[in-house]
């Protein structure tokens, strides 16, 4: 455990100090006598530093005040008044982590680093930001929303709107799942702030005037208002010293509290009727029905863990009533997304419901759920169910993270709610007490069914949504948009007009002004560790019998023991290969042996926190025209049942069956309800991979499997289930595919902490030391390159675009210079042109050394052809452009930062093992290292003539489908997604 603080700075005084040992840190909270500003600090030995401050931000309207005001408060302070000092400040950091939130009642602003220097420049930027922003006008127009001349400086052209937050969130808002969710809490919360879009509705966002942004700053953006959180080994007084000195000693108390209303109670239920985009012909079984309820205060740790198991136990799994109801029912295709228990807001909500059904269901919906609901009231849980769910709820508890974003910061979001709404967050921190509490109390067998009872079946404040399809609802608003500009354009007086005009350039002339960014801090190449962290197995074990390798790993896994098994992906026919990802997303999902489905779902609740399996094709590190593929089964359990996580595992492996065919049609349309919602959330790597596609076998691997034609062939799939011999056939190919599979050489990971590490891989050992299956061919797959130029369209209200050029396998000598490349492109051209300038929220370039191509792209972007221009703009400019030392130290930064990110001591071992796997030595990765600090201008230079310069680049877009002319106008080939 690491030592409590005992002092605080002087200007703060200390509340408490509580170990978590659980979590293995101790919770400091301090409060600032001043202000009242609350600082919750969580002292680890961990040397990745994380600091957050939120603000409490509750909108009363749709405008999208807080989000804008999130974007234009970090764009120049009082200390760095210059234009851009977060994106300059990502390329003049280590940082681990940099980012800003708008939730839906507070707005933070995070960053991490695991480098001293660099944690305290931060630290100094973001304190400025926050609380001494500048809020230019022209930054409002640029983020929030603007007004324009199509043509720039001709007032006869048609008026549009503008800003990077308008465009992101007419992206954000064409996802389905974005309005069920926004549309649902609009009725759950009739008068309080989650009534709301806090991102902003786009038809809202023009009607937020820039006087409106600054009032909402003044009153929220206040230290009374705030609440730091901060993680790692830095002392909190040595923190409390920063925040005093850089901020908190300019301000004296604000006679304001921001708070979220308590929500008034319906007096009985609603059922409300509204609909969303889908420009199809067939609107059939493309409705959305949920229910949701409000279950109380989520601060009460109590109620919020017993709302945790509650929906664990009627939603978790297939094996559970409310998802085996909603899995197997013929009213829809697939459980809801929006499946499950939400407490990030004041108020805990429960929602379930079904996708893919019709609006005359509505009735048989809310039946279904209110039958099974009574059911198990009446009939109960059995008490090895509750006892996985609470299993389920200590795993979760114990787990250290750290992949995705930084584990610090994992746990401050999870004290944040508390924090914001004025409750206890270290309560929510250290729940083994309430824990303990829960597993005495299901004991009985009235507690689960009681709480149903109380929670959902009598909760009047229940509201039933149905969200059906409308072909002409995108036309509609389209043309209420114009005819709303037209308006304003005809009401404008010339001098109006002449400002438009004016702030148009005033605009273009600020984005095109050099600051000098000499003001912000900055770390250089020699903060840099010449070699990067290696991690090692602490020992290989060669099975006997077997002849493959197990490798253990020792980590600080905090109780919890992982394992994987990795077989070499075998050679399939041409009629099994489109199945191999069914294949490895039924794999855990179908029964094993004797026991059904059902039966294993239970099974994998008792002794695993998950298990699951997936596919990985990755190019040779000397040519990518050669692929390392591999098929992995991955599980991870607390230590207590490793034995029986092994021999799950080795159960799933030799027994799995395939034959189920009603539970396979049933997980083939929850693939395709996610699949086709995934697309406006991750279409930029869709078209990226669209446009690599005729340049590798692993990218038209993908492409074909898990990318835009993946989906295409996964909704014609499901569609030709209704034919049994066709389910038949599926069943077939899967089998076949893991008869396959089980003849193939497999290789072995253990990762636990060093004192059970040695029993843990023993026993594992024993359990999967077989002889050897007959020998089987490894895959090798047939390609051709090919020119790829195509549109592929779909239902969005926002581009996404992309550009591909062959290039380099990773231990090429010019790859580390491609990958510099990419972030000086991004850096000094691309965020200007493609975001600033053109209003996408968001656009780059890099080096994908796994299929050597280097890829430009756009996310959410209102433009294609003028954006597809700037990226062939973006290579004359890297070719004729001097670029200045800085800039180029700043990108090999940019590239440095994302190596040595830490991960989670399960995920760094994880790594290294798979890069092994894929011939990833540690050599190789220094080799990578050396040349990419050595990269020079003439290096980029020479990379840009040679790989892009004159090249046909493949080109592939996401638009919308009556963008189809647009799309033919520029070249580019249809296709319907």
């Amino acid at each position: 455990m690491p030592n409590a603080q005992n002092a605080a700075h002087p200007a703060f005084r200390k509340l408490r100090s509580q170990a978590v040992e659980s979590l293995n840190i101790v919770v400091e909270e301090y409060e600032h006598i001043r202000t009242g500003a609350q600082h919750i600090h969580l002292a680890a030995n961990n040397p990745e530093n994380v600091f957050l401050v939120a603000l409490r931000t509750v909108p009363e309207d749709s405008t999208g005040v807080a989000h804008i005001l999130e974007h234009t408060a970090l764009c120049g302070s009082k200390r760095y008044p210059v234009r851009d000092p977060f994106f300059m400040m990502t390329r003049r950091s280590l940082n681990t982590f940099m980012n800003a939130f708008t939730s839906s009642d507070w707005t933070a602003y995070p960053f991490a680093s695991v480098n001293r220097k660099d944690f305290n420049n931060l630290l100094d930027v973001y304190l400025d930001a926050v609380f001494f922003s500048r809020l230019d006008p022209l930054d409002f127009a640029q983020e929030g929303h603007r007004l324009e001349y199509a043509e720039a400086a001709n007032p006869s052209s048609e008026l549009q709107y503008k800003g990077v937050v308008y465009n992101e969130m007419k992206g954000a808002m064409s996802s389905v799942n974005s309005q069920l969710w926004q549309t649902l809490t609009k009725y759950l919360f009739p008068s309080n702030t989650y009534h709301n879009n806090s991102g902003g509705e786009p038809s809202c966002i023009p009607d937020l005037s820039y006087e409106e942004l600054v009032q909402f700053y003044k009153t929220h953006y206040h230290p009374s208002n705030a609440i730091f959180m901060t993680f790692g080994d830095l002392p909190a007084a040595e923190l409390q010293e920063k925040f005093e000195n850089q901020a908190l000693k300019e301000f004296d108390k604000l006679d304001v509290t921001i708070d979220v209303a308590n929500e008034k109670r319906y007096f009985a239920p609603v059922r409300v009727e509204e609909h969303y985009p889908l420009n199809e012909e067939d609107l059939s079984h493309k409705t959305h029905i949920v229910t949701g309820w409000l279950l109380g205060q989520s601060i009460n740790l109590e109620d919020a863990l017993t709302a945790h198991l509650l929906s664990s136990v009627l939603l978790d799994n297939s094996a559970c009533p409310l998802m085996q109801a909603l899995e197997t029912s013929t009213l829809g295709q697939a459980p809801s997304p929006l499946c499950g228990l939400d407490d990030s807001q004041k108020e805990v909500i429960f929602v379930c419901g079904i996708a893919g059904t019709d609006r005359d269901q509505s009735d048989a919906v809310e039946a279904l759920l209110l039958d099974t609901l009574k059911k198990v009231a009446e009939d109960g849980i059995p008490l090895e169910d509750l006892e996985a769910a609470l299993h389920q709820l200590e795993l979760q508890q114990r787990e250290v993270g750290g992949d995705s974003y930084p584990y610090g910061l994992q746990l401050i979001l999870n004290g944040l709610t508390a924090a914001t709404h004025r409750g206890d967050p270290v309560a929510l921190l250290n729940i083994d007490s309430a824990l303990a509490k829960l597993r005495e109390k299901i004991k009985d067998p009235t507690f689960i069914p009681s709480i149903i009872t109380k929670w959902l079946l009598d909760n009047k404040h229940r509201v039933t949504l149905t969200l059906t399809p409308d072909a002409q609802l995108n036309a509609t608003k389209e043309a209420a948009e114009k005819e709303q500009l037209a308006k304003i354009k005809a009401s404008l007086t010339p001098k109006q007009s002449q400002q438009i005009i004016e702030q148009a350039q005033a605009l273009l002339d600020r984005q095109a002004q050099v600051d000098d960014d000499s003001v912000l801090p900055k770390v250089t190449l020699d903060d840099v560790p010449a070699a990067e962290t290696i991690i090692s197995p602490a020992f290989e074990k060669r099975l006997p019998q077997s002849e493959f390798s197990l490798y253990g790993y020792n980590a600080g896994t905090n109780g919890l023991v992982y394992q994987q098994v990795v077989c070499d992906m075998p050679t399939l026919d041409d009629d099994l290969l489109p199945y191999l990802p069914f294949y490895t997303s039924l794999l855990t999902e179908v029964g094993i042996g004797s026991k059904n489905y059902l039966d294993v779902q239970r099974w994998q609740a008792q002794v695993s926190g998950s298990l699951g399996a997936y596919s990985s094709l990755r190019g040779s590190v000397d040519d990518t025209q050669k692929l390392n593929s591999f098929i992995t089964l991955s599980g991870k359990a607390l230590g207590s049942n490793q034995q029986s996580l092994s021999e799950l595992m080795l159960a799933t492996i030799n027994e799995a069956r395939f034959d189920e065919t009603d539970r396979i049609k049933e997980l083939i349309a929850q693939m395709r309800s996610s699949r086709e919602q995934s697309v406006t959330g991750s279409g930029h790597g869709l078209a990226m991979q669209g446009a690599s596609k005729g340049i590798s076998p692993g990218a038209q691997l993908s492409f074909n499997l898990t990318g835009l034609q993946g989906i295409r062939h996964l909704k014609a799939l499901d569609k030709s289930l209704s034919d049994t011999k066709t389910l038949s056939a599926i069943s077939q190919k899967l089998n076949q595919i893991h008869q396959a599979v089980m003849a193939m050489p497999k290789r072995f990971m253990v990762v636990a902490e060093e004192q059970p590490l040695a029993s843990y891989t023993k026993h594992f050992a024993n359990k999967f030391d077989q002889p050897p299956a007959a020998s089987a061919s490894v895959f090798t797959p047939q390609f051709n390159a090919h020119l790829t130029q195509e549109a592929w369209l779909t239902n969005s209200q926002v581009n996404f675009c992309a550009k591909a050029y062959p290039t380099v396998a990773s231990d090429h000598p010019d790859a580390a210079a491609l990958v510099v490349l990419g972030n000086v492109m991004r850096n000094g051209f691309l965020h200007r042109a493609i975001r600033e300038q053109g209003g996408a929220y968001g656009g780059g370039a890099g080096q994908d050394s796994n299929n050597g191509a280097f890829r430009f792209y756009s996310y959410r972007d209102p433009r294609l052809a003028e954006t597809l221009a700037d990226f062939d703009k973006a290579i004359d400019w890297s070719i004729e452009t001097t670029h200045s030392w800085q800039s180029i130290e700043e990108a090999i930064l940019g590239v440095v930062s994302s190596l040595d990110k830490p991960d989670s001591p399960a995920g760094g071992a994880k790594r290294d093992f798979h890069a092994m796997l894929n011939g990833r030595t540690p050599a190789t990765r220094q080799r990578f290292r050396e040349r990419l600090l050595a990269t020079q201008e003439s290096d980029l230079k020479r990379v840009a003539q040679t790989y892009l310069k004159g090249q046909t680049a493949h080109t592939c877009v996401i638009s919308d489908k009556n963008k189809e002319e647009e799309t033919k106008a520029i070249g580019l080939t249809s296709e319907l997604l």
